[in-house]
């Protein structure tokens, strides 16, 4: 029977050889074989380890390394009465070990997390802790999650009860950022010993680019495009004349939701209107380039014209890489926009920005400028975040 990939017919298949019921195995077989006894062991210890973790605190190192000094004392004496403080200390031992076990034992929390936060706001993570346990409180845990610095703390979760704790972090760069295993811990009763345990709980945290980053306005006709002509379409707005109907987006204005459409349909639908006039901000963002400060500030400047955009009440569009967001307006519009901007990847090999109307209407964003657009701001290989300036092209 062969162990490899299946070779020419009457040769042996390359790799391992062929093998028979009345060969030897290979020197490979067996060592494949020797090593599942260790994988098998290896995958259970990061089990228990996930499980429960055990720490010495300073105090519960010294009180520990003491009991030992006072068995071994005892045991060279025979004194009865260092036996009676041995077995004292071994107890004070056995229920702190107990109580901690106790305390992050038997809870089952939910995480509540932002829908989204911006580069250096704090972000606050909220969990609703629910004590399982009929007649024990759990008291003193520390809630931490993997790659955040600062952690949520329960003071007390009553049997049967729940509680409410938060932590609050920021965030420097831009992007998805996955939390998964949430760390309980505690040092309760005495401080002695510091006992954890992991829980998985998949979630992400998207954190938006800067929206406040000085950049000057883009110059006469470039990135916009007027209300005229199939390509050039205008935007949904809330004024003028009615469009369509299209489902309801988080930001839109409850004003122009239709109410019988929506009951019909058993989802919110809202009315579209074209505004007469307007004009639509088309922003390229250019992906071509090595991720690095030139990237982040690229992608703050189309973040910051979307966000001027909006306060104008002009249409904008976004066009980065690959992926587009359709014109549109108000603060629904620019959290789509900072959806896929926090996403954007940078790559040498990512392709031109390539909007559906003439890239000459268009504002180009971008770390080494490209020719074609209506308006670059090109932010240079040797930017640093902390350099205000901004040199267009």
């Amino acid at each position: 029977m062969s162990t490899g990939s299946p070779g020419a017919p009457g040769r042996p298949a390359l790799g391992f050889g062929t093998q028979t019921e009345e060969t030897e195995p290979s020197v490979l077989t067996r060592l494949v074989e020797a090593t599942r006894p260790t994988r098998w062991l290896r995958d259970l210890w990061r089990q228990v380890r996930a499980w429960r973790r055990f720490h010495f605190t300073s105090g519960g190192l010294v009180f520990t390394l003491g009991a030992t000094a006072v068995g071994f004392a005892a045991m060279n004496t025979g004194n009865n009465l260092l036996y009676l403080l041995l077995g004292s200390m071994l107890g004070f031992i056995a229920v702190s070990s107990w109580l901690s076990e106790k305390a992050i034992s038997g809870l089952r929390i939910e995480r509540h997390v932002p829908r989204a936060v911006t580069v250096g706001q704090p972000m606050r993570i909220g969990y609703r802790v629910r004590n399982a346990k009929a007649l024990l409180p759990s008291l003193a845990v520390e809630l931490g999650e993997f790659g955040l610095a600062e952690a949520a703390f329960l003071a007390h979760v009553p049997p049967k009860g729940s509680a409410e704790a938060r932590s609050t972090n920021s965030f420097i760069r831009r992007g998805i950022y996955p939390l998964g295993t949430l760390t309980l811990s505690t040092s309760f009763p005495f401080g002695m010993f510091l006992k954890e345990r992991d829980i998985d709980l998949p979630g992400e945290v998207v954190v938006w680019p800067r929206t406040d980053r000085p950049v000057r306005a883009p110059t006469p006709g470039g990135g916009r495009v007027p209300r005229s002509g199939a390509s050039a379409r205008g935007a949904a707005g809330t004024r003028g004349e009615y469009r369509s109907l299209r489902e309801y987006r988080v930001g839109d204005d409850p004003k122009d939701i239709h109410w019988r459409s929506s009951a019909r349909l058993r989802a919110p639908v809202i009315r579209q209107y074209e505004r007469d006039g307007a004009e639509t901000r088309w922003i390229c963002l250019d992906t071509r380039g090595v991720a690095g400060d030139p990237a982040e500030i690229a992608v703050e400047i189309a973040a910051s014209l979307a966000a001027s955009s909006m306060a104008e009440a002009r249409p904008f569009a976004l066009v980065a890489g690959d992926v587009m967001v359709d014109p549109g307006e108000g603060a629904g519009q620019l959290e789509r926009v900072l959806d896929v901007l926090a996403r954007a990847d940078f790559d040498p090999t990512n392709p031109l920005p390539s909007p559906p109307v003439d890239p000459a209407s268009c504002v180009l964003v971008s770390i080494d400028g490209a020719g074609g657009f209506g308006d670059a701001m090109v932010v240079g290989r040797e930017a640093k975040l902390d350099s205000p300036g901004l040199e267009a092209a």
